[in-house]
């Protein structure tokens, strides 16, 4: 069956709430194009939000397996072997490799369960009044090659597709139409990816940090509207169009905890490249008590933020690339459809029905999955591509912002001419 003859239902997910949107004779580019006119309906809305997770960069950033991998290469190597030697405790390499492996067993996939398990023992000893050094050790260790793994060279080779993703991206969000609020992007990622694409492009962002010198964290910056003058004469200003609000919901490798007496004590750096972490860097690492943590400044100001965003009036959230593993975000996207009517979300994954979100009925949740055949301009064969992957998504779904409604409807006349034309 030739591509454009499959149908829809066979090969794509576009459900709203638990009902299928497309027809029973619908073909596949026929739901790709009901699909992205939703998305351009959608995101025409007033209040935008964009929830990114691990999936938007995992092109430049390992996955969880490939992570997995480089922390067991570290415990089992003789640098390892080195540090634990010239511990002052004379820590035995043999015992470090028998505890991780112990607490690995339980959880060979799973980082975030090991790191649990870790720090579980190390709050259990500190309320007994006791310390483990080879667990501390195990912690530092693991911490370590998480940071490593997310200091990358934004610029490099190895970041380059997503780099080009999020600078596409950024392209088309930042020049939104001026009467709608500007847009904001909620991410869970750690990397500089979205700093280093808003760079590039020269679009201004507000990401709570002050400028100048020490660059000083006040969550009271996500209020600031910035604005233009636009006649020298008189006081009249409008907002700023070049420009995009960015929440870290799970800090920054560019963090770190500061002693300049600031109201939270917590400043911005410049970050060198494959640079080891910093002693006092505010990264949450994946664990379960990712929730307990985050209670805590600067993240509770983070999530506020995400809370008080996803109640404004005739909102969308877009989610990407997010597992839902995050319980205290999960929390507040359930809060926020429970009390703000007007708010929906669209979830890009293939998720099983009992998970998160994609199980409830409410007609507010879209979700958004499946695969196509992709054939390439230089011939070759065709290849299948996902099209809730952050790639298929920034290039075919998320509409440019700033293009006017007169050019949209000259499209879509032209396009009903060409389809008259072809059913004769």
């Amino acid at each position: 069956m030739s591509e454009d003859k499959k149908l829809a239902k066979d090969h794509l997910i576009f459900k709203q709430g638990l009902e299928s949107l497309f027809g029973e004779q619908e073909s596949l580019d026929e739901g790709i194009e009901k699909i992205r006119t939703k998305l351009s309906d959608l995101t025409n809305i007033k209040n935008l939000h964009f929830l990114l997770g691990a999936g938007a960069s995992s092109d430049a950033i390992p996955a969880m397996g490939p992570l997995i991998e480089k922390v067991t290469a570290r415990v089992e190597d003789a640098e390892t072997s080195n540090q634990l030697a010239a511990h002052p405790d004379k820590l035995q390499h043999s015992e470090l490799k028998r505890q991780f492996d112990l607490v690995k067993d339980v959880s060979p996939n799973n980082l975030e369960n090991i790191l649990g398990t870790l720090y579980s023992k190390r709050e259990y000893l500190k309320g007994i009044g006791q310390t483990d050094s080879l667990n501390d050790f195990l912690i530092e260790l693991i911490e370590s090659q998480i940071y490593s793994a997310i200091n990358i060279d934004c610029n490099s080779t190895q970041a380059k597709l997503s780099l080009s993703l999020y600078k596409k991206l950024y392209q088309k969000l930042a020049l939104r139409n001026k009467d709608l609020a500007r847009v904001n992007i909620f991410t869970t990622n750690n990397d500089l990816l979205s700093e280093t694409a808003l760079g590039f492009l020269n679009i201004n962002y507000n990401n709570g940090f002050s400028s100048g010198l020490a660059r000083t964290f006040n969550p009271a910056r996500f209020s600031y509207t910035f604005s233009r003058k636009v006649d020298p004469s008189v006081e009249k200003y409008e907002p700023l169009e070049n420009m995009v609000y960015l929440y870290k919901l799970h800090g920054s490798i560019s963090w770190v905890e500061s002693d300049d007496n600031s109201f939270f004590n917590i400043k911005e750096v410049d970050v060198i490249p494959n640079m080891h972490a910093q002693d006092k860097n505010v990264l949450i690492y994946p664990t379960p008590l990712k929730q307990n943590k985050s209670l805590g400044s600067p993240y509770a100001d983070l999530i506020r933020e995400f809370q008080n965003k996803l109640l404004l009036q005739h909102g969308v959230l877009i989610v990407i690339g997010y597992s839902f593993s995050d319980e205290h975000i999960n929390n507040a996207i359930y809060a926020a459809l429970a009390s703000n009517s007007t708010l929906s979300v669209i979830i890009f994954g293939n998720y099983h029905p009992s998970e998160n979100l994609t199980r409830l009925t409410d007609r507010r949740i879209y979700q958004i999955s499946g695969e196509v055949e992709l054939s390439p301009d230089d011939g070759t064969s065709t290849k299948k591509e996902k099209i809730h992957y952050f790639n298929y998504i920034v290039n075919n779904f998320i509409p440019d912002l700033d293009r006017n409604k007169e050019s949209e409807v000259l499209e879509e006349f032209i396009k009903s001419i060409k389809s008259l034309k072809d059913k004769k």
